[in-house]
């Protein structure tokens, strides 16, 4: 079965060089995946912002990213205080859910203020890249080139370390 997988993510990406790495990985991938991009936009936010401005913000994008998660989809939220994996414990995760029924597959990507508790509720499951602080664009890049390298670590194919 081919694995269906969605990366909803807020925001348009305008930066040309991360664009052409997605497009690369898209291509990489067509050969593990059936892979669909879905974005929603962002909510224009002042440099600074209360509590419950912040809060109203990501609630707005939380209700866009939600309207695109079907009812069976598994979810991973990138979140900071999501689980860190290593590639390889990534990799025989993501094997493991189409066993199990869950081949169609939601990776969610928050907007510059990270993800509505309501979106974070939904997810089956949280996944941290990093302790660090990454540019939600380029996060798209990283979970790209980390999916791509566990279909790799899937198939026991050869792939830098």
């Amino acid at each position: 079965m081919n694995m269906r997988i969605t990366v909803v993510s807020v925001g348009k990406i305008k930066e040309k060089y991360l664009n052409d790495a997605i497009k690369e990985y898209n291509k990489r991938l067509s050969a593990y995946c059936n892979l669909t991009h879905i974005e929603v936009t962002d909510e224009k936010a002042p440099e600074t912002l209360s509590e419950k401005e912040e809060l109203q913000i990501k609630g707005k994008e939380g209700k866009k990213i939600l309207n695109k998660i079907k009812d069976s989809q598994y979810v991973f939220a990138l979140d900071l205080a999501g689980k860190q994996r290593t590639s390889g414990e990534f990799a025989v995760e993501m094997e493991k859910l189409p066993v199990y029924g869950n081949g169609d597959i939601v990776f969610v990507i928050g907007g510059s203020l990270g993800l509505s508790q309501e979106v974070i509720k939904r997810s089956n499951t949280q996944i941290s890249f990093s302790k660090m602080t990454f540019p939600h664009q380029l996060m798209k890049v990283i979970l790209l080139e980390q999916v791509y390298r566990g279909f790799r670590i899937m198939r026991g194919e050869p792939y830098h370390k």
